[in-house]
């Protein structure tokens, strides 16, 4: 058995254990880590390697390698800086969908997320589902209440409907600010994903003029996105919960 250190961070409750690496990961090595009631407990696992640049993985609480974690992201920006890995506020992480810009401010952590390309709409069991491509797949649907929605029968319903599984969104505007609830792949209901605000945002922007930044509220806390042609950038906090020691595989 392998000791593994850890910390333990979150960004609006959206969960993560953040491993130092370079290191390989085995996908039952993941789960078991992600376990809430017999391992640390997270929503995923983030290996962060110091260098020029950063980089950046990260696997669903499943195991399954993901492309992309808006809060996540937000999270490894937060450690390399207050580690010294760079000693300036604006820097560069490398993730699975390239080079992404970052940046520390005292109160929260802003991330480039990339384009959002919107794919037109699908019916699906009667419901009409926008759909938008961030480097991973969002499927949108606009609610009367967030709150009252089937988030964890829809979105595992959704899942055979898209190769490779969607994070599914439920959204509605009310004095704008953008509600909502997702159901990520690989996860489950999260109280919060990075780009699925940013999938919602980019929807709203198109069919309801929102002015930016749009402030989008999720069970996690309040997060802002900014479109900057086409590109969306994340605003919010990234916390730490603990640190530890765990026998790995």
């Amino acid at each position: 058995m392998i000791a593994i250190k850890f910390t333990k961070m979150h960004g609006l409750g959206n969960d993560f254990v953040v491993v130092e690496g370079p290191r390989q990961m085995a996908a039952d090595e993941i789960a078991d880590l992600c376990d809430r009631r017999f391992g640390i407990g997270a929503d995923g696992v983030i290996v962060v390697t110091r260098g020029d640049p950063i980089g950046m993985e990260y696997w669903n609480a499943d195991g399954s390698l993901a492309e992309m974690c808006g809060n996540g992201l937000r999270c490894v920006a937060r450690y390399a800086y207050d580690r010294g890995w760079s000693v300036d506020r604006d820097f560069v992480v490398d993730t699975q969908l390239g080079a992404r810009g970052v940046r520390v401010l005292e109160d929260a952590v802003e991330v480039e997320l990339g384009h959002a390309y919107l794919e037109g709409s699908r019916s699906i069991a009667g419901a009409e589902f926008e759909l938008v491509d961030l480097g991973n797949p969002h499927a949108i649907t606009f609610v009367d209440d967030p709150a009252e929605a089937d988030v964890a029968g829809i979105g595992q319903a959704l899942q055979s409907e898209f190769p490779g599984g969607t994070n599914v969104e439920f959204a509605t505007i009310r004095d704008d600010v953008i509600e909502m609830r997702v159901w990520e792949r690989g996860v489950g209901e999260t109280l919060a994903c990075g780009t699925g605000m940013a999938a919602v945002a980019a929807i709203a922007h198109q069919r309801f003029e929102l002015a930016n930044p749009v402030t989008i509220s999720m069970r996690g806390g309040v997060a802002s996105i900014d479109m900057r042609d086409g590109v969306a950038w994340l605003r919010g906090p990234a916390e730490y919960s603990f640190t530890g020691t765990v026998e790995g595989r």
